[in-house]
């Protein structure tokens, strides 16, 4: 794909005047980054696998601006979606689609991934335009996902026209994708809103976050979320030197490491601090001339699980530069 200059800023019309010509923009939200194209146009989402080198068979979250929206393009929307939706927004939602949603977004599924984005930059844009937003995460298909606008540029910068510049995202992982295709809806992914704090507002959900070859949700594939520095949980391995490894931890640095090679997520024990600082720390310590990472185990609840997730997923595949 040719280079081109990629530029960075503020300006919502901008950002309009690229989408509507079917160009890719990276946009805001509360979780991570977005690589966005307008989700009814085969012909530019097909734009975002190229540049992301995304298997097809991995399908597309869509980002509306309100319920009403989410409406225009599913058959059904049960009651516990606007239950949570009144409460949360770090949740995508799995709904039968209509017809107006083209296959390639939901990799041939006959269920959409929707959610309404909670950033007011990314709303105001969302609310001009009149088409919905298919968006994954603006990186490079595997690698970590971006919480900054840099992050965009660093890896994307030459690939795309536009990155609309919204700040620091404020949860720091992705959403949590919940389905609504049984009785009982399940978590797909674990993410920015909280098991517990779903169950507190429509009861019991079931869980299934195992890793899928065809999955119907986005994130769910063996290898994701991976620096190219090899990632180890929990284990030092014998062949470097305390020099030579990088360090993600809770609460305390670890013994040996040196401290600039280390990145503890929040001394204050908050694992809402920890999630939003996950990946900076991941892409910090890639960039090192490290050779491996170790990172701990978080508390296995409320956000912990997540960073869990993202953890173990990061760390099956290993270098690939």
């Amino acid at each position: 794909m040719d280079k081109q200059k990629t530029l960075v800023g503020k300006d919502i019309e901008l950002a309009i005047q690229f989408l509507k010509r079917n160009e890719l923009v990276a946009i805001p939200t509360e979780t991570v980054y977005g690589l966005a194209a307008n989700a009814l146009n085969p012909e530019a989402v097909v734009k975002i696998f190229e540049v992301k080198q995304r298997p097809f068979f991995d399908p597309l979250i869509v980002h509306v601006h309100s319920i009403d929206e989410i409406q225009k393009y599913v058959t059904y929307v049960p009651m516990a979606v606007y239950e949570l939706a009144k409460h949360f927004s770090a949740i995508t939602y799995v709904l039968p689609k209509k017809e107006i949603i083209p296959d390639i977004v939901t990799s041939g599924h006959n269920t959409v991934g929707i959610r309404i984005p909670g950033h007011a930059l990314t709303l105001e844009l969302l609310k001009k335009l009149d088409f919905p937003l298919a968006a994954p995460s603006a990186n490079p298909f595997g690698y970590v996902s971006p919480t900054t606008a840099q992050h965009v540029l660093d890896s994307l910068g030459g690939k795309i026209p536009y990155i609309l510049d919204g700040g620091a995202c404020s949860v720091g992982v992705e959403s949590t994708i919940i389905s609504f295709e049984t009785e009982i809806p399940t978590i797909l992914r674990l993410g920015g809103t909280t098991v517990e704090t779903i169950e507190e507002i429509i009861g019991k959900v079931d869980i299934d976050i195992q890793s899928k070859s065809n999955p119907n949700a986005p994130g769910l594939l063996d290898s994701h979320y991976a620096p190219n520095v090899p990632l180890y949980i929990e284990k030092y391995p014998p062949e470097y030197s305390h020099d030579e490894i990088g360090v993600i931890a809770f609460q305390h640095h670890h013994e040996g490491v040196p401290l600039h090679q280390q990145f503890v997520l929040s001394p204050t024990g908050d694992l809402s601090e920890a999630a939003k600082n996950l990946f900076h720390a991941l892409r910090s310590l890639d960039n090192m001339p490290i050779k491996a990472i170790i990172a701990e185990i978080f508390p296995d609840e409320s956000l912990g699980r997540a960073i869990n997730d993202r953890l173990h997923r990061a760390s099956v595949k290993r270098a690939r530069k």
